[in-house]
């Protein structure tokens, strides 16, 4: 697969250097001013990818098979560039730095890395960028089940995945602390948020506002999971992973954040713009905050879970826009998912149930 062939002739690249140079050396002797990318020794062998996708031939030209074999791991970064650029991925020198500082690609619901460009069904024009290594927890601070192996014990065979607990007042008391912390975490990674700014930049001050409060950021490690929170832009609807990706003025940004303290799970995540944003994205957000509202204002003893996603749902519709049935509301306590399920839609048999 790195077999590397000799340098052939292009006469228009030739004409070009002849041309600049003020000589009309032959091609032959043009190619030996090439110095190979490793020892810089006179190279007269060419990477073949390089070749096949075009790219400059300073760098990618060695004197032999050994030096190209040893700079393998490092040169093959290059495709990987210009195969993102080509795709319309933006920042391709970010994403050399981030591979060149040992950053990767997240696979496999997180229990994979590669340095491969992974393919998708894409739907927008968002594309992922490496991550950087898990950030440690302090041996001090309380873990849940997962921490450790990413397996969650307790909550997938819990009876409160089908039961809604009544939560006791020490409960309540203690879930309204996590959930200030978590709420004062959330408000300094706003504070982060502008163009030019990474989202694992944004991870990074979660997880340390989420330490330094004593607590720890529920998501990581969860099934998985390779980050202290989720970042989520544009298109993406939920659940995105931290990357090396910056922000763009224009993007908006959905930062979810849980904190873990004191055994309970405080879970809540708001929409950033970034910098200057169109009228379509502010009237998503704007629209959506609407529908939070309205929910919470129905809330109260004897209404029925399926009300809340009803009056999302007729909000939303009748401002122009859809709502996600893929993914719905839970309840948390000292489970970080657990019931109820509140869907954010509702069915024609709930709307007509009266």
């Amino acid at each position: 697969e790195i077999l590397i062939t000799r340098v052939g002739r292009r006469p228009s690249i030739s004409s070009e250097l002849r041309k600049m140079d003020g000589n009309s050396n032959s091609t032959t002797t043009v190619e030996s001013s090439l110095s190979c990318g490793r020892c810089g020794k006179p190279a007269l062998l060419q990477c073949p990818k390089c070749v096949e996708l075009k790219l400059p031939r300073e760098g990618a030209a060695f004197c032999s098979q050994d030096c190209f074999k040893a700079s393998w791991s490092s040169h093959k970064s290059v495709h990987l560039i210009a195969k993102l650029s080509s795709n319309g991925a933006e920042n391709a020198d970010d994403i050399s730095i981030a591979l060149n500082e040992g950053w990767k690609y997240c696979i496999k619901k997180g229990q994979a890395r590669t340095s491969k460009f992974p393919l998708f069904e894409w739907t927008g024009t968002l594309r992922p960028y490496p991550i950087s290594s898990m950030r440690n927890v302090p041996a001090h601070i309380d873990k849940p089940d997962w921490a450790i192996d990413g397996i969650p014990k307790a909550e997938p065979s819990s009876d409160l995945q089908h039961v809604v607990e009544i939560k006791t007042p020490e409960q309540i008391k203690r879930m309204k602390e996590t959930s200030r912390i978590a709420r004062e975490v959330l408000d300094a990674a706003a504070r982060v948020i502008k163009p030019g700014v990474t989202t694992d930049e944004i991870d990074a001050v979660v997880h340390e506002a989420t330490i330094a409060a004593g607590g720890y950021p529920s998501p990581l490690n969860y099934h998985f999971f390779p980050k202290s929170c989720c970042t989520s832009v544009n298109e993406v609807i939920c659940h995105g992973i931290p990357d090396s990706r910056r922000l763009e003025d224009g993007d908006i940004v959905n930062v979810d954040v849980t904190v873990y303290y004191k055994g309970v799970h405080g879970d809540l995540n708001e929409t950033y713009f970034v910098g200057n944003v169109d009228d379509a994205s502010k009237q998503l957000v704007k629209c959506t905050y609407e529908c939070l509202e309205k929910a919470i204002a129905i809330v109260k003893p004897g209404v029925r879970f399926r009300e809340v996603g009803e009056v999302i749902n007729r909000h939303a519709s009748m401002s122009g826009f859809s709502v996600v049935k893929s993914y719905c509301g839970h309840g948390i306590g000292e489970l970080f998912h657990c019931a109820p399920n509140i869907p954010h839609y509702g069915s024609i048999l709930a709307a007509t149930a009266f």
